[in-house]
């Protein structure tokens, strides 16, 4: 069972990395800045990290649940590319946000093109599996055939 979910393990685990990292991003402009807890306004550089991190960690669960289920039920290696090119995306992202508003939107696009291929990926995997499981129609056999 593990070696059919190791990459998933792992991509997760540098994903959870990931949101730490941006966590104590947030932790540091506050410091920098001046600003404490409960306060979410400040200057612009402020205003965007604390950006970045919320958008960031509102589309965290999201990217899991395609994540792992792509994984399992389509390929994990292709999931697990897919979760680095994700958190790639979403690094690039937080850095371009964090020096302007505009330099996030590349990013951004990428990385949410990123999450429809995995959602993609996902549905197809699913759609797969019952159709085989409850239907007994094997569309690969069919398409190989």
């Amino acid at each position: 069972m593990l070696d059919r979910i190791h990459l998933l393990a792992a991509v997760t685990v540098l994903g959870v990395l990931e949101q730490a990292y941006f966590f104590l991003q947030v932790i540091y402009a506050r410091r920098a800045f001046g600003i404490s807890p409960p306060k979410i306004s400040g200057p612009p550089e402020f205003e965007r990290v604390f950006r970045a991190q919320v958008n960031s960690s509102e589309y965290f669960p999201i990217f899991l649940a395609l994540l792992w289920q792509a994984g399992l039920f389509f390929h994990q290696g292709l999931a697990a590319a897919l979760g680095l090119l994700y958190l790639y995306g979403r690094y690039c992202y937080f850095m371009g946000y964090r020096a302007s508003s505009s330099d996030r939107l590349t990013p951004i696009y990428f990385s949410s093109g990123v999450l429809w291929i995995l959602a993609a990926a996902s549905t197809l995997g699913i759609l797969h599996f019952f159709l085989s499981h409850y239907v007994g129609l094997n569309v690969l056999q069919l398409l190989t055939a």
